[in-house]
């Protein structure tokens, strides 16, 4: 393609007129980008462009550029890095003006940068973002740490996306059609491809966000729920507003999201997941994919083309304007030199045709460009027609069932309508069901002194009661529906004899009018006076039946009207008697639900009298939220009860506060004694009496409610202040590590991180001080197992000290990076959890580094146990594992700091197993040089030994079996109370990222 075409193409795409960018100019300066494999061109007219004086020049580059990002060659991106940093000085620029285009051009810059920056990062996703499900998963490279950054850098791209996509739309005046206006399709224009890249980044999202459930906990992902509602929210309401714009409608097919986002805890709803499909419909009918050739060049190659041709054929077959045109005796009478410059003629043209050829070639390849990229339009139109075409025939089949269903409903109306008749049958049967009725109370009351003597079978009486209620309820809605019916077809009945008297009395009129006419025919015409006296006879016959009727009607009418009292009085009766029967039931219910919460109370004071029967210690926290829904339930009690007072139906929500009150305070009782267990011997006591105060004043509170008595009676004074006892000693309770301000957290880093410096550096000196005692006091063997057990455990000092170094330096790289214009504490405060972390990591590696140089010290002045020591080397080894972890949870993968961190990881480790080794090694030559000196035994003594050592070793394999099981009960309560230490959420199943690690060490 010609440099200069692509330079008009680019200057004519981005001007200074607020008109959407022309599609055939866009679409020339994405070829020429392919042609010249780059953007050198496209930077070079930019350039000269006055992007920063000019709104709309910048606001319809960005447009151009958004478009070569995605569609140009893929070296555009590498090509337009180098500024990077002129459009977000731009961005800054615009960001001041707060009208116009000021705002939309500094979003816009910030958006380009944006995606610059993560296609620079992931150089695997390609501009136009279209991947498939493979390579989603190449981009990963199957580690989990990685899918979480990538959903985090999506969210930011998206987060960029939303936000144009939202400022556009506020910046126009939607009370009118902006969409039509020629300013508003310049601003509407760029939101194309803002919603393919929306499409995508969304789908993207979701498969991410399912693939990351299914390897982490759904804790730690619901910062990554949160932040996708929000932005699933947004997408689709701004998806629905722009596909009812006029103007998207004809440029492309907008998809609609689901009515609810995906619920990631259910693997199996991503098989439900439908990838939104973007559909750009075909530009042939556009006026903007014609070739791009102005009136003056046609007109000019029109005639140039005609001048040619009237040359090359005056040339060759000589002039037409010949006198005579038959004459071809000067053609062959052409002598040499005429000859010549004729071939030479020839030659000329055929050059001017091969070139002429050339072009038609490259014409013909970019036709074919154009061809390719308009079939792999079809095919896409293809995949969302077939998509389309499946949601057509899902919606047919779910059509034909509401077309079955809407069949059945028309013939159970049917089935009603022909029902209509039964209705006095019906009424009929409704005294017999009465007298069942009372049949069945009578039994409720044989059931309910049943119930007083037999306490076990409270819950089935309950719910015999209730299903008699229940049947109750029916009975009286079915009397209610007959007497409805009964009432309708009276008005009916009455309407219709109404209709009768009304047409009889018409009748009559008609009739007096016709007697009149017939008299005037009489006078008219007296020789028929005998036909028209019979006639006159005959509707006076016709008069008497239609009285007759209208007399029968209105005794029907009256006798309906009977039935109709009767069957009031009737229904009166029964809803007196249901009344009744109902208020005693609530009075039984209330009565037996009190009993259960009052059994429920008694069953959780005497678990506190046995504390036996406690299985587990509790947690402070746990204790303090349960006080905290009990305070709520005592509320909601007493208003339940205020409305029961004022409407005696409403006994529902009563009973479920009673039942709820019972099982909330059980809890607290049971809670506030697992937590005595954890506590100090004078908080606990203080505990446990509030705890029984609190539960004999909750059976005193219930009691007063058996009595129907007003709010102002019943007092929950006593009740709350027992409460707000126990909140108050919870809080006491709560570890301290739970303290800790945000804010001091940087602080703590750096003093924990020195103090466990100075806990090593203090360790090392006090092993040089022992290798010194033992050389000046021990000798032979003794000696030289001291000092290559002292030797080994300074070379683990040194290597731990090199490892913290490490990740000292590995820690400042990633509060540098990470924490932006904020100051390290504010980064520490701000990811509060990895800090903590770091924290923990710290205290537990000093501490064992001094309990390792205890032991070391017992076993030098022989007074401890070899297996001590390589006890205390495995938990330091942890314990720098654990450090080691908490330190590259955010460190980048190609980091050295975390190279060299790794590396001193590995040191530590080489040395721990050194120390084992060689505090095996000397505990093999100590125990070598006690020789077993059986001489001088007899045989009765020999095996008396054996049975002795026989017994020793099965004690030893019991007490070894049992020292295991209570290592695993220590190892799982020093995770809990580590976590709570921490500010961990204890309801958390999984270990922490950190701990997990330490656990694999360990084990």
């Amino acid at each position: 393609m010609d440099v200069s075409k692509m330079t008009v193409s680019i200057n004519k795409a981005i001007n200074t007129q607020e008109v959407a960018v022309k599609e055939k100019h866009a679409r020339t300066c994405i070829l020429g980008t392919h042609h010249e494999k780059g953007a050198q061109t496209f930077w070079s007219v930019v350039n000269r462009l006055p992007l920063s004086s000019n709104a709309v020049l910048c606001w319809k580059f960005c447009h151009v550029f958004h478009k070569l990002l995605r569609d140009g060659h893929p070296n555009v991106l590498k090509d337009s890095l180098r500024y990077k940093n002129e459009l977000s000085d731009m961005s800054r620029m615009w960001g001041h003006l707060s009208e116009g285009y000021g705002q939309l051009c500094s979003i816009y810059l910030k958006l380009l940068r944006t995606k610059m920056e993560y296609h620079t990062k992931n150089p695997r996703f390609p501009g136009n973002l279209q991947m498939s499900d493979r390579q989603l998963d190449e981009a990963g490279e199957s580690d989990v740490n990685n899918f979480f950054q990538l959903t985090v850098e999506m969210f930011d791209y998206l987060e960029c996306e939303l936000n144009l996509f939202q400022t556009v739309f506020n910046s126009l005046d939607m009370s009118r059609s902006v969409s039509v206006t020629t300013a508003g399709q310049c601003r509407l224009a760029p939101l194309i491809q803002v919603i393919l890249d929306c499409s995508h980044l969304y789908d993207y999202t979701v498969k991410l966000l399912f693939k990351l459930h299914s390897c982490l906990p759904a804790d730690t992902l619901q910062g990554h729920r949160d932040r996708f509602m929000e932005q699933f929210t947004k997408l689709k309401d701004l998806f629905y507003r722009s596909s009812n714009l006029q103007y998207f409608k004809r440029l492309i097919q907008i998809p609609q999201l689901p009515e609810n986002s995906p619920n990631f805890l259910r693997a199996s709803a991503l098989s439900e997941h439908i990838s939104p499909v973007v559909v750009i419909p075909a530009e042939a009918s556009s006026p903007d994919s014609e070739p791009v050739l102005e009136k003056d060049d046609l007109m000019d190659m029109d005639a140039s083309q005609q001048s040619l041709f009237d040359n090359k054929f005056d040339d060759i077959f000589g002039s037409s304007l010949s006198s005579d045109p038959f004459n071809f005796n000067s053609q062959n009478g052409v002598n040499k030199d005429e000859k010549g410059h004729l071939i030479d003629q020839l030659y000329q043209e055929i050059s001017v045709l091969k070139a002429q050829l050339e072009n038609m070639k490259a014409e013909s390849q970019r036709a074919v460009l154009q061809l390719k990229g308009r079939i792999s339009e079809l095919e896409a139109e293809l995949a969302e027609q077939k998509h389309l075409r499946q949601q057509a025939a899902d919606d047919s089949e779910f059509l034909r069932a509401e077309l079955d269903e809407l069949k059945k409903k028309r013939e159970d109306t049917e089935k009603a309508q022909r029902s209509l008749t039964e209705i006095e049958r019906k009424a009929q049967a409704n005294e017999q069901r009465y007298s069942k009725l009372k049949e069945k109370y009578s039994e409720l009351v044989q059931n309910h002194a049943d119930l007083l003597r037999k306490n076990a079978e409270v819950t089935k009486q309950v719910s015999v009661a209730r299903q008699a209620q229940v049947d109750l309820e029916r009975e009286k809605k079915e009397i209610e529906d007959s007497f409805q019916r009964v009432s309708e077809q009276a008005q009916r009945k009455t309407q219709e004899q109404t209709e009768v008297l009304e047409n009889l009395k018409q009748e009559l009129a008609t009739s007096k009018q016709e007697l009149q006419v017939v008299q005037g025919s009489l006078e008219m015409a007296a020789q028929s006076e005998g036909k028209w006296v019979t006639q006159i006879a005959e509707l006076e016959k016709e008069r008497g039946r239609l009285v007759n009727a209208m007399a029968r009607r209105e005794e029907e009418f009256s006798a309906l009207q009977a039935q109709l009292e009767n069957t009031q009085l009737k229904l009166s009766s029964t809803q007196e008697s249901m009344c009744q029967l109902a208020k005693d039931q609530r009075k039984m219910l209330l009565a037996e639900s009190r009993k259960a919460a009052e059994q429920v109370i008694q069953e959780a004071l005497r678990q506190l009298e046995e504390p036996t029967l406690l299985s587990c210690a509790g947690s402070a926290d746990h204790l303090l939220s349960t006080v905290k829904s009990v305070s709520s339930c005592i509320e909601q009690l007493e208003k339940c009860w205020s409305r029961y007072i004022a409407c005696p139906e409403d006994i529902s929500g009563l009973l479920h506060s009673v039942t709820l009150l019972a099982h909330l305070t059980s809890d607290t009782i049971v809670h506030g004694g697992t937590t005595c267990l954890r506590a100090l011997p004078e908080p606990a006591d203080a505990l446990t009496e509030a705890c029984k105060q609190y539960g004999k004043e909750t059976l005193l509170y219930l009691a007063f409610l058996e009595e129907e008595r007003t709010l102002e009676n019943v007092d929950s004074t006593a009740l709350r202040s027992f409460l707000s006892k126990i909140a108050a000693i919870g809080e006491e309770l709560l570890p301290r590590g739970l303290d800790i301000k945000q804010e001091e957290l940087g602080d703590l880093v750096d003093k924990e991180m020195a103090a466990t410096s100075a806990a090593i550096e203090t360790a090392t000196a006090r092993i040089e001080e022992m290798l010194s005692k033992s050389r000046e006091g021990d000798t032979g063997v003794k000696l030289e197992v001291n000092e290559r057990i002292l030797g080994s455990c300074t070379s683990l000092m040194q290597a731990i000290q090199v490892l913290i170094v490490a990740s000292k330096d590995l820690q400042r790289e990633i509060v540098e990076s990470g924490r932006g214009t904020a100051s390290p504490k504010e980064f520490y405060a701000k990811n509060s959890r990895w800090t903590e972390g770091l924290i923990s990591a710290s205290k537990a590696v000093g501490w064992g580094a001094t309990v390792m140089v205890d032991a070391a010290d017992l076993v030098v002045q022989g007074k401890g146990k070899f297996e001590e020591l390589m006890v205390c080397s495995h938990e330091i080894a942890a314990s720098t594992a654990q450090l080691v972890a908490a330190s590259k949870v955010k460190a980048g993968k190609d980091s050295p700091n975390l190279a060299q961190l790794q590396q001193a990881s590995r040191g530590v480790n080489q040395a721990t197993a050194a120390v084992v080794a060689s505090t095996i090694s000397g505990k093999s030559q100590i125990e070598e040089t006690d020789n077993m000196d059986f001489s001088g035994m007899t045989l009765t003594q020999i095996k008396r030994q054996e049975m002795d050592s026989q017994v020793r070793v099965l004690e030893l394999e019991n007490e070894l079996q049992k020292e295991r099981q209570k290592l695993g009960e220590l190892r799982k309560k020093h995770y809990e109370l580590a976590g709570v230490a921490e500010g961990w959420e204890e309801e958390t199943e999984a270990s922490p990222p950190a701990l997990q690690e330490v656990v694999t060490e360990k084990e």
